[in-house]
């Protein structure tokens, strides 16, 4: 058991890293987006994203170099990243219990890397630095992803909007936490576990830490293929649908991918009658004149 338990947890993380790869390459296939150049746009520079310029102010921007500013944009991002800026500027009460939770995450996400890194090389000050990590990600996230669940059940208006799949979500998230938490205060530590799957001892564990490590499996895999892969697509709503206000200019990005999208929209045949198409139905299938309709009302 222990050995086909290994296993499964080493495929869930690759599946993880190529499913979540393969969805970041689906994004960046997609069409261009409708260009919605709302400002400010943090790339803007010469300071004008401070205010919500564009380069547009210029006079001849066109025949102008365009100034950037990666900084800005950079700060932007990790502002969102680390303390998911949006959500407080636009719903404070939310906020708490979704950082909460994300904090939580973050966690223990560099907790999982200093465990297994701790299988292979387990200095004892690395240990506790992860130990102290991985408390405060269960902690932390436990929390947060009860707080979440208890809000969409409870608050009326995150209930009307909130689907099963969503209340699904949470639900798996909570038994893959509790379940780790269990094995941690009543069976073993973790880095134990680690070590004996990494390395495929065959060392038997107890039914708990069997369905911790399936759980979370089956999470890793189920990650990316559902909503809950906005990790990845966040980036591209930033960076290509929020702040992209490149111009369409001769030769640019844009001008090519408007021009891939008008050669394909002369391929296709409208699947709907009208003069202007050039299209004429078949026989049997010819619309009436009002002549031969009679007086019908």
């Amino acid at each position: 058991m222990s050995y086909i338990i290994a296993g499964f947890i080493l495929l869930a993380l690759l599946c993880f890293v190529l499913l979540t790869a393969y969805r970041a390459w689906k994004y960046s296939r997609l069409p261009l987006h409708a260009r919605l150049e709302l400002y400010p746009v943090p790339k803007e520079g010469g300071g004008r994203a401070r205010y919500g310029g564009s380069y547009y102010e210029e006079s001849k921007w066109w025949s102008k170099p365009r100034t950037l500013s990666k900084a800005n944009e950079t700060k932007d991002i990790l502002m969102e990243m680390l303390f998911i800026r949006k959500l407080f500027d636009n719903n404070k009460g939310l906020w708490w219990v979704s950082y909460v939770f994300h904090i939580g995450i973050y966690c223990l996400f560099a907790w999982t890397v200093m465990l297994l890194v701790s299988t292979i090389w387990p200095l004892d000050v690395h240990i506790y630095t992860a130990a102290i990590a991985g408390m405060a990600g269960y902690c932390l996230a436990t929390l947060g992803a009860l707080g979440l669940l208890i809000r969409r059940i409870f608050d009326t208006d995150l209930r009307s909007y909130t689907t099963p799949v969503e209340y699904f979500n949470l639900i798996l998230i909570l038994l893959v936490l509790i379940s780790g938490i269990i094995s941690w205060l009543f069976v073993c530590t973790p880095f134990f576990a680690a070590s004996q799957i990494l390395f495929f001892t065959g060392l038997a564990l107890s039914p708990i830490i069997y369905i911790h490590l399936a759980l979370l499996g089956i999470m890793l895999i189920y990650i990316p293929a559902s909503k809950m892969s906005h990790y990845v697509g966040k980036f591209f709503a930033f960076h290509k649908v929020l702040w992209d206000n490149d111009p369409n200019s001769k030769g640019s990005q844009v001008n090519l991918h408007l021009q891939k999208a008008a050669k394909a929209a002369q391929t296709q045949k409208p699947e709907w009658l009208a003069p202007h198409t050039g299209m004429v139905a078949p026989a049997t299938e010819q619309i009436p004149t009002s002549s031969e309709r009679g007086n019908e009302p």
